[in-house]
């Protein structure tokens, strides 16, 4: 049973999801917060394996709920829930330690899959949200850019260059494993080499990679 807190200042989102993971056998709701600090305070009192959190709050935003949270109980995976347009919050909400972003208007099957995903170690993204980030990063000047990413791919094996094309197109680890026609497991094991041997520490890193380097892979 995975244990879910809820972090909205709107009551009417907060219902909405408490109807929708109410009806998940496996997913309990701990307790709901309407702020920033009222989340952080109940994470640390119901210990819950996954946040939902808003990212745009009044008082304690989103962001730094997050940071606190992580600060206190490193094991907790917060997900960020975000609108459309809110581009701004994205990358704060990535370095504060979110490990991934839905759309507040993802289809419900999605978000209750974004929690399972996020409650056994995944990322879970919502397509358009990778798909804005992987573009923000690419035009904008980073320190860590490397001079350029053949080096990086030529030491990759042919199996985890098919993996890194599929992250970069933004697929699950699932969606990676039936493409493929490998195991999950194993799909997790590519993708923990493929951090080591790029030197990227988030999913985010190796989509980038993927997209500078010209090998994402087509979905359908």
């Amino acid at each position: 049973m995975t244990g879910l807190l809820v972090v909205d200042d709107q009551q009417l989102v907060r219902m909405g999801l408490r109807m929708l993971f109410e009806q998940a056998v496996d997913i309990e709701i701990l307790g709901e917060a309407g702020s920033g600090a009222e989340g952080v305070r109940l994470a640390a009192h119901l210990r819950p394996d996954v946040v939902l959190m808003d990212l745009r709050m009044p008082g304690m935003d989103g962001i730094t709920a997050t940071q606190r949270i992580l600060a206190a109980r490193p094991a907790t995976r917060v997900v960020a829930l975000t609108t459309f347009d809110d581009d701004d919050h994205l990358y704060p909400a990535l370095a504060a330690g979110a490990c991934g972003f839905l759309v507040k208007d993802t289809p419900p099957a999605e978000l209750l899959d974004g929690v399972r995903r996020a409650a056994v170690g995944e990322a879970p993204f919502s397509r358009a949200v990778l798909g804005r980030l992987i573009s923000r990063a690419i035009h904008t000047t980073h320190t860590d850019r490397e001079d350029g990413p053949d080096p990086v791919i030529r030491q990759l094996t042919p199996r985890e260059r098919e993996v890194l094309a599929l992250v970069g197109a933004g697929l699950a680890n699932k969606d990676i494993a039936d493409r493929l026609h490998l195991g999950v497991t194993t799909v997790k094991t590519h993708i923990a080499n493929l951090m080591a041997k790029t030197g990227r520490d988030n999913r985010i890193r190796l989509a980038v990679l993927a997209v500078r380097a010209g090998i994402v892979a087509e979905t359908e």
